[in-house]
């Protein structure tokens, strides 16, 4: 039997469905939206797509959205400037400073200086380690890991007990989203562990896998005979391999292929995603979810 696919797409309406009703009741009550500054330095085109996706979202859900453009060459001094202004800002509730940032700039520094109580990327330390301790300390989950457990648990995909094999340790998914599905809690309590391209015999990791989730960033990696059958796979690789014609516009598109041989891996697997409209559709979506959740901490409806 073909395995279920997890379409991200499907399950990002439903979220931003939900968003968009509660954004609605608060305003009603408190007459206050959720507010987001997305600050963008400089032209890089990826940067500005993707930049461009974030506030038509979040307009879309009825936020306060401010755009800040700045140019290449502002000053380390003059963004950190413009981080703290917002970070003092009441109607702001969420910021974000879109990566990469030229070379004179730390970017360190700069996502560090982000109010972690305004940091709905999920990357300050303090962040961080709310998210290591897990519970009620949790604020803001990094925004593609988050996605990637809200996937799983809308698929009917238990946890509870379940062999979980993270392929790649990135600080960005790798990491917390091995240290979310090991929690306490009821959609997590799974038995965790993190591999990556220099582990030795990758492959058998791989098959004692009951949820395999596949972020390494090489195309076609996990080949179908290394997942177990039944298993639910998580590709959130996203590697561009080529172009092609769009029969829509007529245009050059990048063709997309995930860390997971799809086609193949499909046959085995009891629940995939798919590259592109799998994980991907998750990230803004989770990010709109934490710049609500911002705003109902500071209200005082949502407790940490």
């Amino acid at each position: 039997m073909a395995a279920k696919i997890i379409k991200g797409i499907d399950i990002r309406e439903e979220i931003l469905s939900d968003i968009r009703k509660e954004v609605q009741e608060i305003k009603a009550e408190y007459g206050l939206v959720p507010g987001l500054t997305t600050i963008l330095v400089g032209d890089n085109p990826a940067s500005l797509s993707y930049v461009t996706l974030k506030v038509e979202t979040a307009n879309s859900l009825g936020f306060k959205e401010v755009q800040d453009s700045q140019p290449t060459d502002i000053s380390e001094e003059d963004l950190l400037s413009l981080i703290a202004k917002y970070n003092n800002d009441p109607t702001i509730h969420g910021i974000l400073v879109q990566l990469p940032l030229p070379e004179h700039i730390d970017e360190k520094k700069v996502l560090y200086a982000i109010d972690p109580d305004k940091d709905v990327d999920g990357f300050h330390p303090i962040n961080i380690g709310r998210l290591m301790l897990g519970g009620s300390e949790v604020k803001f989950p990094p925004c593609t890991p988050a996605g990637i457990q809200e996937m799983i648990i809308r698929a009917g995909v238990n946890t509870d007990g379940a062999e979980v094999v993270v392929v790649g340790r990135s600080n960005i998914v790798g990491k917390p989203i091995a240290n979310m599905l090991l929690q306490k809690d009821p959609h997590a309590n799974a038995t965790v562990t993190v591999v990556h391209t220099h582990t030795k015999d990758l492959a058998s990791h791989c098959r004692r896998a009951d949820i395999l989730i596949v972020a390494a960033g090489v195309p076609g990696l996990v080949s179908p005979e290394w997942i177990k059958p039944g298993a639910c796979v998580i590709d959130v690789g996203v590697n561009r391999v080529g172009e092609k014609i769009s029969e829509k516009t007529g245009k050059k598109v990048a063709v997309l292929r995930g860390d997971v041989d799809f086609e193949e891996a499909r046959k085995i697997a009891g629940a995939i995603t798919p590259v592109p409209g799998g994980v991907g559709p998750m990230t803004i979506t989770m990010l709109m979810k934490n710049t609500l959740n911002s705003l109902k901490y500071r209200l005082g409806i949502m407790q940490a």
